[in-house]
């Protein structure tokens, strides 16, 4: 995965400093239902943009070679069959995530021998990572894409599927709404990620988790910095305080406070002399250079004190914000263990090597690439329901992919159709006004 894939949320194109690598809109859970529709509908019917055919779809096998994943499982499939779409799978497609072909085949989904006949067969192409040269020339002009696409940073990706033609939606761009919520692959996957991210932690760390009284005298809990408290921080700091740590978290906005302390963390607080620390939208905000030194000379006598620092801060189409320094990393303790989840686009710690575990003065630093996919059973499970539910407001009642421009979900997370750049947020990065 990109593991901690960004938020290109057309409306918001601001640089948070410490924000989830897949932060949610402070006070939302993926889990907690929505409560209302965001907007009252209007008097008048949307337009609507209808191909009027019942779309056939098409699951390749990944061909990259960290993913694990599969974009629809079985019971996805199921479901689609049951609503009279025919859904072509790759021989082989769910076999990283102990899927067999016959599962498909038992819930009525079509077994093809290669990627040539999905590509070919199929109106629309569901996938997890996004495509490859190889795969974009496969794509015909009217064809539809669902992947993680990250327009924002591929911008080369995007100019690719305009000229081709191709509707294209990334997962990475839905919008964050509460009705949305339910298609929030981001959230998911980050779900998974800060689980994960623990674990190869305690893994790494030479030491006991929870507190121990033994025959040889106590043992302390083990100490947990955890930066960033959106989803995935959230989850990092829920798994080590199952793990018995004594877990600490840092995020920017005030109003992330009670989550942080509901699941038994303590919440750092950093006088940066900033009264306003996040946007409308309740993403943090860029920070002057005054306010990240203040950040980052607290999070350095934060981090000597921790026996394991998980960092989660990623910027939407840009390099993650460096936190932690060498300088600081030096000062741990030998045997301490960081976590870098913002690896994929350079690191929070300026010592992370993306994809590689290293050692540095004793300590461990895991830049692992692709987290989620290392649970790929229940981050296929989870991204193929996303996916679903997306499909449920991009087709009508007869199957058909139905574009309505004036649904806050289609606008959000289309980025191409019809040789044009629709996102707005891409646009504006391409230039495009």
């Amino acid at each position: 995965m990109n593991t901690t894939p960004p938020n290109d949320d057309a409306a918001e194109d601001s640089v948070p400093v410490v924000d989830d690598v897949t932060e949610m809109a402070a006070g939302e859970l993926e889990s907690a239902p929505p409560d209302a529709p965001d907007e009252t509908p209007a008097d008048e019917p949307s337009p609507i943009i209808s191909t009027g055919i019942r779309v056939v779809i098409g699951v390749p096998k990944e061909v990259d070679a960290l993913e694990k994943r599969v974009a629809l499982i079985p019971d996805t499939v199921k479901k689609l069959v049951a609503d009279g779409h025919t859904v072509l799978i790759e021989s082989g497609a769910g076999e990283s995530s102990f899927i067999a072909d016959e599962a498909y085949t038992a819930v009525g989904g079509t077994i093809v021998k290669s990627h040539d006949e999905v590509f070919a067969g199929a109106d629309l192409i569901a996938k997890v990572q996004k495509p490859t040269a190889e795969e974009l020339a496969m794509l015909k002009r009217g064809q539809a894409l669902i992947a993680f696409l990250q327009p924002m940073v591929h911008l080369d990706l995007v100019k690719d599927l305009q000229d081709k033609g191709v509707i294209s939606f990334s997962m990475d761009a839905i919008p964050r709404i509460s009705r949305a919520q339910y298609m929030d692959a981001l959230s998911s996957m980050a779900t998974i990620a800060g689980y994960k991210a623990v674990l190869m932690a305690a893994d790494s760390l030479p030491k006991f988790m929870p507190l121990l009284s033994t025959a040889a005298g106590n043992i302390p809990p083990a100490k947990v910095l955890v930066i960033g408290a959106g989803v995935a921080g959230l989850q990092a700091i829920a798994t080590a305080r199952r793990l018995g740590a004594v877990v600490e978290a840092y995020d920017t906005r005030p109003a992330v406070k009670e989550q942080v302390m509901s699941l038994g963390a303590r919440f750092v607080e950093i006088n940066t002399g900033a009264a306003d620390t996040q946007t409308a939208a309740k993403y943090a905000r860029e920070a002057t250079a005054e306010e990240l030194a203040a950040q980052q000379a607290e999070l350095a006598k934060r981090s000597a004190k921790s026996d394991i620092i998980i960092t989660t801060a990623a910027v939407p189409g840009r390099p993650a914000p460096r936190l932690i320094s060498a300088e600081t990393v030096e000062s741990m303790t030998t045997g301490s263990v960081i976590v870098d989840l913002a690896a994929e686009t350079g690191g929070n710690c300026e010592l992370t090597q993306p994809g590689k575990t290293i050692v540095h003065n004793g300590v461990t630093i895991i830049g692992t690439l692709n987290l989620p996919s290392q649970l790929p059973v229940h981050a296929s499970q989870m991204y193929a329901k996303n996916i679903q539910n997306l499909l449920g407001v991009l087709l009508d009642k007869g199957g058909a992919l139905a574009l309505n421009m004036d649904d806050e979900i289609v606008a959000g997370t289309i980025i191409t159709r019809g040789g044009e750049v629709i996102h707005q947020g891409t646009r504006a990065r391409m230039g495009l006004g």
